[in-house]
Formats: C-alpha cells, sequence, structure tokens
C-alpha cells in the first residue's frame, strides 16, 4: 500500500470519528475548575519535593493560560506534560496493569503512561477554554518498529469537520493526522461520550477507569 493511500486512509478514519461528534456531541464550553486551596493540600508528599513542585508548576501554569489562542495552548500543554512527566508503564509506576492517574498523581510521580499524559493535557487545554467537544482522547494502534502497539493520544479538532491535530508523548511535534501514518484509530472518547466509526455514539460512562479517574479528581478539589 503506497504511503499517500495510507496517509488518505487514516484521515478517513479520523474523519469518521469526527463525523459522530458532530452528529452527537453539541460544540459545548465545559471549562475545568478547581478549589485551588483545596488542591494543593491533595498534593501527594510521599513521592518527594521535586514531584510536589512538579504538581506546584501545573498550579501555577493553569493560571497563565487565559486569553491564549488555541495554537499556543496546544504547544505550551503538550510541552510541559511531555517535559515533566517520564513515560512507563503502569505495572512498574502503581504496580496495577491498568491505572488512570489522575494530574496530580502523575506530576508527584513524575511518570506516567499514554493514558495519563492525555489526562492531563486534556483537563489543562479544558481549564483554559478550550470546549471538551474540540478535544478527543483517541485509542489508536501505532506503529512502533516492527510492533502495533495499544496507544492513547489528544486529539484537536478546530471545527467537528476539521482534520485533527494530534497531541503525543512519543513526540513533541503537534502533527496533524494524516501526517501520522504510524497511527490507526480505533475509538475515541471525551466528556460527552464514547465515538466509535460506524458505531452510535454512547455514554462514557460506560467507561469504568474514566468513572474512577473523575471521582479522585473530585475528591482531589477539581470540578471536572
Amino acid at each position: 500500500m503506497s504511503s499517500c493511500l495510507t496517509r488518505r486512509i487514516i484521515v478517513v478514519l479520523f474523519a469518521l470519528l469526527a463525523g459522530l461528534m458532530l452528529c452527537f456531541a453539541p460544540w459545548v464550553q465545559g471549562r475545568l475548575t478547581f478549589d485551588e486551596a483545596k488542591v494543593r493540600q491533595s498534593i501527594p508528599h510521599q513521592y518527594g519535593a521535586a514531584g510536589v513542585r512538579n504538581a506546584e508548576k501545573w498550579l501555577d501554569l493553569l493560571t497563565q493560560l487565559d486569553g491564549l489562542p488555541d495554537q499556543q495552548l496546544l504547544r505550551v500543554v503538550n510541552d510541559f506534560w511531555n517535559t515533566h512527566v517520564m513515560g512507563g508503564e503502569d505495572i512498574t509506576i502503581w504496580g496495577r496493569p491498568d491505572y488512570w492517574a489522575t494530574p496530580l498523581e502523575s506530576l508527584t510521580k513524575q511518570a506516567g503512561d499514554c493514558e495519563d499524559y492525555v489526562i492531563g493535557k486534556y483537563f489543562s487545554l479544558l481549564h483554559a477554554g478550550i470546549p471538551a467537544s474540540k478535544l478527543r482522547l483517541i485509542y489508536v494502534r501505532a506503529q512502533v518498529g516492527t510492533s502495533s502497539i495499544a496507544h492513547m493520544v489528544l486529539g484537536y479538532y478546530s471545527t467537528p469537520d476539521a482534520e485533527p491535530l494530534l497531541l503525543d508523548n512519543l513526540t513533541g511535534i503537534i502533527r496533524p493526522a494524516s501526517q501520522r501514518p504510524d497511527l490507526t484509530p480505533v475509538f475515541s472518547f471525551n466528556s460527552e461520550g464514547v465515538y466509535v466509526a460506524g458505531a452510535p455514539a454512547s455514554s462514557v460512562d460506560k467507561i469504568s477507569n474514566w468513572r474512577g479517574l473523575l471521582e479522585k479528581m473530585r475528591r482531589e478539589g477539581f470540578n471536572p
């Protein structure tokens, strides 16, 4: 299969997911808010002073994002998370095979897997004012060398039918989907629903890890 044809197929698959968003998810604003005093008290200290500073840097960053254009927000948030968290596997970091950490947990541990990067970026951009309906947590198959691995990236859609820009912890460069032929989308979701090409949208509540993540964030002082 030619690389040009592969890129077209990838774009079509991402477009199908975007089409579901257009049909089923309203273009709405839903900012992440939080009780700063409670959140700062919730920062875990058991992983060391460097981790605490990481979390505090993130909270400080959130106060600096208002009013920035979307493209700049994407760059700043992507760079922050890719810089302050080291990639790893849940079983190594948390001793569990599949654990979705809150942003505070990832930053204080200074480590996370692909979902943790995407979660941190997603909620950072929500707080900055980008509507949830412009953002998608996208499960993909990623071609890494000769292996195809399960992976997650964050997609940003400037309009409901736009080609998404992809934020990925495997690269610091934000690229449109057509320039990532190594990624094949499987399904996506955001706070509004779950989207699978060829199927009706469904409630995000069906994802138990997501429900658990939101519950933990609420205990930390966030209103996700």
